[in-house]
């Protein structure tokens, strides 16, 4: 019978040990301790086959083909017998795996089958992931990843990712050790404080970036070995949470001020001493308040960058771009107004000011063809309530004070409405359709995720604008049908810019990150949309395409490291696309067995006859002579 292993370790790649095994205690001998580790963990992408036994091919995910080890692999691995008798082919197995999780009818349990396979087959869960995409994206990512943050205390099951907690403070680097990876070139990170439009769900949030790791490789082939998702656990001020007894996290209020900026310090610091100076680091979902801080505070000494602020907004700035080949004028023709001043509206607003300057606008010019709209009404320089902190003033106009988002987009008569608020139905059949009034071909994006805070339906887009509008959202939308024809509206989903810029800032080394990639990656992005997804109302290739987009946004970025002296891969490639190629996930099953190869018959040489030495003799005569 099969020894069953325990599991000690983290996540879908956990430390594992045999449950006989026991720790060698001072003057232990070999005959009470087994002399073989009973399970070896794969790390890296280079297998030692002097390390790895027969059984590790089953057990370890990274190794695991199921059914489809041929009878070769499996006779002399050990494990025939361990099998079924029938051999499959990965396409064999991919067929099993659309039907398997085309049984469930809820996403959450599709979620679940998704990441069971993970954890058993990890070649296989990324092919079926890269190439269903279009079927598999809201599953893994938004709307029904926010879902399974909601409900993470109750579906864990095993860790995906690390959690590093306030009370870990002083040992963080410690903690980083115990990740069994030691080559990890890019980590997602959030500290669970504002989960897409869902509030604070502390470390509840692991589930965001575990999914946007796995679109790293699913979408532009960034081995797996190489990411790490992380939770800073540092509390939570949801006190459904607190009081929840399935919560998972610190039952704490959340840590802030100085103590909570010299955790994250300290991160940084480990992140940067345990994996080097070039590790990426992504922010995902931190408080607006902590998001622009952190982005201004280490851009320039860490390789990192927000999704939230730069990756939303080179999605966005892509759908603008797009939108030019419809209505015909360029960006400084365009007025825009954004629902929401937070970091998603902050950082699109301020790419698009670096897209109208690359132009020819002027800066000045380029802030005031912006408005912004914050909770306590429109940005002007004379309200009474609230703050301009931070990077609201650049946007902050010398009008009245108006608070009614009906009225101001009456007044100031925008081309562009842009919605970033996580306040559902803010976009108004009445605010909709002076939106059509005002202009002949309207740009309407509601970008707020899940898709139960969008600003507004696609459905509402196109009836109250005569079918006119130019939408774009951020959770996908059915198809609208107006009259005789069907819109399919364009998802503008980050996932189109992170991967690929991810790509190219891990295999160049680069030091820092700065915002010419994002606009390069936007550029990109909207070059790949075709007249047909125009036609069809989308301002997005379709996802099917997105590895395409990730490699010419890849390419995009590492043409701009080197040009900017920011990569650290020497020497730069000349065949930058071929040089890519080459560092990519194979999602193919590869041979288990070992390499062999054959030696040159070695020529005949006559050799002395061999002369028993006496050494003992040798010894003896030299001590007479002594």
């Amino acid at each position: 019978m099969l020894s069953r292993p325990s599991l000690c370790g983290t996540v879908g790649k956990l430390c594992r040990c045999s449950a006989s095994a026991t720790a060698t205690a001072a003057g232990a001998t070999s005959a009470t301790v087994p002399a073989t580790r009973r399970y070896h963990e794969v790390v890296g992408d280079i297998i030692t086959p002097s390390q790895v036994r027969g059984i590790d091919h089953i057990r370890d995910p990274r190794l695991n083909k199921g059914l489809a080890f041929t009878l070769e692999e499996r006779q002399t691995l050990g494990i025939h017998g361990l099998q079924p008798a029938r051999f499959k082919t990965q396409e064999e197995q991919l067929q099993l795996c659309k039907i398997a999780v085309n049984r469930y009818t809820e996403p959450l349990n599709k979620y679940l089958y998704l990441s069971d396979l993970y954890d058993r087959n990890e070649r296989l869960f990324f092919r079926f992931l890269s190439e269903n995409i279009e079927d598999l994206m809201p599953i893994v990512y938004t709307p029904t990843v926010g879902l399974a943050c909601q409900r993470f205390g109750l579906i864990y099951r095993r860790p995906h990712g690390l959690f590093v907690t306030y009370n870990d403070r002083g040992h963080i680097f410690d903690v980083m050790k115990n990740w069994p990876e030691p080559n990890v070139r890019a980590i997602c990170v959030t500290d669970g404080e504002r989960i897409l439009g869902l509030g604070d769900l502390g470390a509840c949030g692991m589930g965001i970036p575990v999914g946007k790791l796995a679109l790293y490789t699913a979408l532009a082939g960034i081995k797996p070995h190489q990411c790490l998702p992380i939770v800073v656990d540092v509390g939570t001020n949801n006190i459904d949470l607190l009081e929840d007894p399935l919560y998972v996290g610190l039952r704490q209020k959340r840590v802030v001020g100085r103590e909570y900026d010299d955790f994250i310090d300290e991160f940084m610091e480990a992140v940067v001493r345990r994996y080097g100076q070039n590790t990426l680091i992504q922010f995902e979902d931190f408080g607006n308040h902590n998001a622009f801080r952190f982005l201004d505070k280490y851009r320039n000494t860490y390789c990192t960058f927000n999704d939230d602020i730069q990756g939303t907004a080179a999605v966005a700035v892509a759908g603008l771009y797009a939108s030019k080949r419809i209505t015909g004028k360029s960006f400084k023709d365009y007025t825009f107004l954004f629902a929401g001043a937070g970091e998603a509206a902050i950082g699109i607003a301020d790419l698009t000011v670096k897209a109208m300057v690359q132009e020819g606008v002027p800066i000045e010019e380029a802030y005031n063809r912006i408005y912004m709209v914050d909770i306590d009404g429109l940005l002007t320089k004379s309200r009474k309530v609230g703050n301009l902190e931070g990077h609201k003033v650049n946007y902050a106009k010398d009008v009245a004070p108006m608070t009614d988002l009906a009225e101001i987009v009456s007044t100031i008569k925008p081309s562009v409405l842009i919605g970033a608020s996580a306040a559902a139905g803010i976009f108004t059949p009445e605010i909709l359709r002076t939106m059509g009034d005002n202009n002949e071909r309207p740009v309407v994006f509601a970008l707020s995720n899940p898709t139960s805070k969008a600003e507004c339906t696609a459905e509402d887009a196109y009836k109250h604008t005569d079918a006119r509008v130019i939408f774009s959202s951020g959770s996908p939308f059915p198809p609208v049908t107006m009259g005789d024809k069907t819109y399919y509206p364009g998802q503008g989903n980050n996932a189109y810019i992170f991967p690929g810029v991810g790509l190219g800032v891990i295999c160049t080394g680069t030091h820092h990150i700065p915002d010419e990639m994002f606009l390069i990656a936007a550029q990109e992005l909207a070059n790949f949309v075709e007249p047909s997804d125009i036609e069809r109302g989308s301002l997005y290739p379709p996802l099917s395409s997105i590895r395409d987009v990730s490699m010419n946004i890849a390419i995009g970025v590492t043409k701009c490291a080197y040009d900017r002296g920011l990569a650290s891969t020497y020497p730069e490639p000349q065949d930058k696309r071929k040089w890519l190629e080459m560092q990519l996930y194979n999602f193919n099953y590869e041979t288990s067995m070992p390499a062999t190869w054959v030696w040159p018959r070695m020529p005949y040489i006559k050799t002395r006859e061999l002369v028993p030495t006496d050494l003992y003799g040798k010894q003896k005569k030299k001590e007479e002579i002594m």
